[in-house]
Parts: C-alpha cells; sequence; structure tokens
C-alpha cells in the first residue's frame, strides 16, 4: 500500500466510524433505526428550508456561471482538450450519478403519486393525479438533483486541472476556511463516511430488487444466499474492473450500460403506446418547466402533511449526501471541457434521458391503468421493487425484457460500485488520480461486506436514513464551496488582467 494511503488518518478515521456503525446496524438494527430515524426528521423538519433553498440556489448559480465571462474557461490548461468521448462521458455521467435508482424509480415514482397524489384535492388515481404525478417526476430528476452533483464536480475539476491541487472536498474550501487540519480531516472523513454508507445501501437495495425480479420471472426463492451469491459475483466482477482502471473497466461499462438503457427505453416506446408516451412527455416537460419555481420552494407550513419532505426534500438530501462520491467522479472525467461545457453537459443530458425514462416506462404504467383497467398503481403501493416487472407483465415479451432489466440493474450496480471504490481510494489517499490498487480492493471489499451484514441484519432502511443525516452539514459545506469557488475566480479573473 503506497504509503499516502498507509499515513492517511482520512482513511482510519472514516474506516473506523464505519466499521462501528455496521456493528451497531448489525446488533442492534431495531434501535439503530430509530435513533437514524429520529434524527433524520429532526433534520429535514426543520431545515428542509435549507435543502430547498440550498438546491434552487445552486442552479441558479450554475446557470449564470455557464453564461458569464468564465463559461470559456477549461478545466485543465487552457490548450487541453476533453479526455472521452462525448457518449462515454455521457455515460460515465450517468452511471455514476443514476446508477440502478433510475431503472427502480422510472415507473416507481410516477405510480406512487398516481395513487397517492401530492395534491390530495385531485385524488387518487385520477387524470388529473396522472398528470401531476409525471411533472413532479420530471421535477425530481431534473436539473435540481444534477446542480448538487454539479457544483461539487465543477469546484473540484477546477482545483485538481486548472489549479493542479487535489482533488479532496477540504481543499474546495480552503479559500475560506483555510488550513486547520482538523476541519480538513473532519471534512474528508464525512465525504468518505457518506459515501460508504450510501454506495452500501444503495447495492443492497439494488440486490433486493434485483432478487425480487429473479423470484417473479424465474420462481427462485427470494434467499439471503440468494442475495449472497449476487453480492459476491458483484464484488468479483467490479474488483476486476477497478483493476484495470478508469480507460477500461469503467468506460467500457459505462458505455454498455447506456447503450442498454436506451435499447430497452427504445422498446418500450415503439412497442408501448407511443402517441401516449409522446404527449405525457411534452406535457410533463410543460408542467415541469410552468411549475419549477413553485415545486422548488414549495412547503406546507399552514395545511401541514409530510409529502414534500418525504419526497422532495428527501430526495434532495439524498443528492447532497451523494454529492461527495458523484461529483468527485464527474470532476475526473470531464478534465478538458470548458465550464460552459460542464454545466450543459451534466445539466441537461443526463436529466433530459432520465425524462425520457420516466416519459417512457412511467407513461406506459400510467396508460395501462388508465385506459385498460390493471392494478399497476397497487402494486407498486404494496412492493416498490415490482413496478417495472409489473410494466414489462403487461407488455409483449416479458421475460426477455425482464432479464435484459436485471442485466441492466447489474451492471449499473457494479458501475456504481466501482466508481466509488476509485473516489473512495482517491479520498484516503490525499486526492490521488491513481490510488494504490490495495486500496481500492480495501474498499471494495468492505463495501460490499456491509451491503451483506445489513442484508442479513435487515438494517438497510436504517443505514440508508442514517447516511441522509450527513446532508445537513454538507449542505453547509457546499454553499461554502460555493462562496470559495467565487472568491478563487475573482481572484484569478484579477490576475489576468493585471
Amino acid at each position: 500500500m503506497k504509503k499516502q494511503s498507509y499515513n492517511n488518518p482520512v482513511f482510519y478515521i472514516s474506516g473506523s466510524i464505519i466499521l462501528l456503525l455496521v456493528i451497531i446496524g448489525a446488533i442492534l438494527p431495531v434501535q439503530f433505526g430509530e435513533v437514524a430515524q429520529t434524527l433524520f426528521s429532526f433534520t429535514t423538519v426543520n431545515f428542509g428550508w435549507l435543502y430547498l433553498l440550498a438546491v434552487f440556489m445552486f442552479v441558479i448559480f450554475l446557470i449564470a456561471l455557464s453564461v458569464s465571462k468564465h463559461g470559456k474557461t477549461r478545466l485543465g490548461p487552457q490548450n487541453s482538450r476533453p479526455e472521452y468521448p462525448f457518449f462515454t462521458w455521457i455515460g460515465m455521467l450517468f452511471s455514476a450519478g443514476f446508477g440502478s435508482g433510475l431503472v427502480f424509480w422510472g415507473v416507481a415514482e410516477p405510480m406512487s403519486h398516481f395513487f397517492e397524489t401530492p395534491f390530495p384535492e385531485l385524488g387518487s388515481k385520477t387524470e388529473e393525479a396522472a398528470r401531476v404525478a409525471m411533472g413532479y417526476a420530471f421535477f425530481h430528476w431534473g436539473i435540481s438533483q444534477w446542480s448538487v452533483f454539479a457544483v461539487v464536480g465543477l469546484i473540484i475539476a477546477y482545483n485538481q486541472f486548472k489549479k493542479e491541487k487535489n482533488g479532496l472536498i477540504s481543499t474546495a474550501i480552503k479559500p475560506v476556511v483555510g488550513k486547520n487540519i482538523i476541519i480538513k480531516n473532519t471534512i474528508d472523513s464525512l465525504a468518505v463516511i457518506a459515501t460508504v454508507m450510501g454506495v452500501a445501501t444503495s447495492l443492497g437495495l439494488g440486490i433486493l430488487q434485483m432478487t425480487g425480479g429473479l423470484s417473479s420471472i424465474f420462481g427462485f426463492q427470494n434467499s439471503t444466499f440468494l442475495q449472497i451469491i449476487i453480492a459476491v459475483v458483484i464484488l468479483i466482477l467490479y474488483l476486476l474492473s477497478t483493476s484495470t482502471g478508469l480507460n477500461k473497466g469503467i468506460k467500457w461499462l459505462s458505455n454498455l450500460n447506456l447503450g442498454l438503457a436506451l435499447l430497452l427505453l427504445l422498446f418500450v416506446f415503439f412497442v408501448g403506446p407511443t402517441v401516449f408516451i409522446l404527449n405525457s412527455l411534452v406535457l410533463g416537460l410543460g408542467d415541469y418547466l410552468t411549475n419549477f419555481i413553485e415545486y422548488s420552494l414549495r412547503l406546507t407550513p399552514y395545511q401541514g402533511g409530510s409529502w414534500v419532505r418525504d419526497w422532495t426534500i428527501f430526495y434532495w438530501a439524498w443528492a447532497i449526501a451523494w454529492s461527495p462520491f458523484v461529483g468527485a467522479f464527474v470532476a475526473r472525467v470531464s478534465r478538458g471541457r470548458t465550464i460552459r461545457e460542464f454545466v450543459i453537459g451534466v445539466l441537461i443530458v443526463p436529466p433530459a434521458i432520465a425524462c425520457l425514462w420516466v416519459a417512457a416506462f412511467g407513461g406506459a404504467a400510467l396508460h395501462s391503468d388508465l385506459m385498460n383497467g390493471t392494478k399497476i398503481a397497487e402494486a407498486v403501493n404494496r412492493d416498490v421493487a415490482v413496478a417495472l416487472f409489473e410494466t414489462f407483465g403487461v407488455m409483449p415479451l416479458t421475460i426477455l425484457m425482464s432479464i435484459l432489466s436485471i442485466l441492466l440493474i447489474f451492471t449499473f450496480l457494479v458501475t456504481s460500485a466501482d466508481s466509488a471504490t476509485y473516489i473512495l481510494s482517491s479520498m484516503t489517499s490525499k486526492g490521488s488520480l491513481n490510488p494504490a490498487l490495495m486500496v481500492k480492493i480495501i474498499w471494495g471489499v468492505l463495501i460490499t461486506a456491509i451491503a451483506v451484514v445489513l442484508l442479513l441484519a435487515g438494517g438497510l432502511d436504517a443505514l440508508q436514513t442514517a447516511s441522509l443525516i450527513s446532508a445537513l452539514p454538507f449542505t453547509i459545506i457546499l454553499i461554502i464551496i460555493v462562496i470559495a469557488f467565487i472568491k478563487l475566480l475573482k481572484v484569478n479573473y484579477a490576475a489576468k488582467k493585471e
């Protein structure tokens, strides 16, 4: 193991805390879950306004930056060019930022809103509820979520490739907080902990979705043994992938993910209710744009209710907690692009793919329930994991498409875990662009071990909730990062004019 990793206190601090949390979660899952839920509820109830306001301001900041005089600045030397082709770059963004989440929620979210509408006066499972469901799903998977990843990624990339510094979160806020080593190690350790917990829970939830799909299609018993087998196979594959580096394993898998996702998308679009999907897409985009400011700042202090906390604030908290990993990875693959290219690419293309996905899969499910009297919404309300497979059940080639979906979830999990091991290794190797293979193996094994332990203990939901608690301090950190970046741009611009 390289000395920079072995002697790095962040490696030991974060590793020890993660191990302690996992032991507690495994031994006392109920108590752990109760404490985590209490803390998370406290943060969302009392600071939900901060999450909403911060994410809205990130969107405005990025758009203003992209059209400003700084938009032509390259993330690297001014004569540099993008390291990866556009399709590969988008594939990497898509794989790291979405993982299996979009596959999971592409049907489940609009059908959940259709069954339990954000506005109770619309009624359940009505035409109006379907319209709002689509518009809100676009909003949740749109530019707001990606603005969080873009802020972190842009500032890390600027420091790493333009200023030739390391890619740590602590380095990005140095212009504001200074060089205090305690603050630096605390921030970097918090970033590692949030990343590990987020990736481990996503890995565990993805495994649960895969076993649910295998159970419904082939009749396999949905057992912990099957879950462990899948986890071990994923571990072996992403360790093999991570040993080949970014330019082989992750690059190939990202292209495969995007290609397979587009194949499923085109199948549902042409085989499903094509005109209905197109109408839903256009109307949904119109509702999204029309209601963007209202949805971005929507709270319900007068009428009460928890819908906004359960969905929008939960999403933003998840994006913020997830941002150290996704932002760092987005930064790593964006070298050579201008700030304008970066902002447009990250804020527009992945959200556009997400809206197309939700319109196709969610639209097909809504059409089936509204026009054909199926009960997909009821099935999703009972178990969100079956949403995609219930939708394929009303289409031809059900088994083939379900198998391809399970394969897509599988490759997304491998890519996400592969990306995470690289970023975690970099975070705990003082920001190195080429961390030691042994460090990547340690983090890869640890992530899988955490997921398996929590699957066995039934503590995945608790750890997922616990990981979101880090969103509150990270919201403040992100605000400081933006302020630090603005100061840095002003100093550099003034230096150029002299």
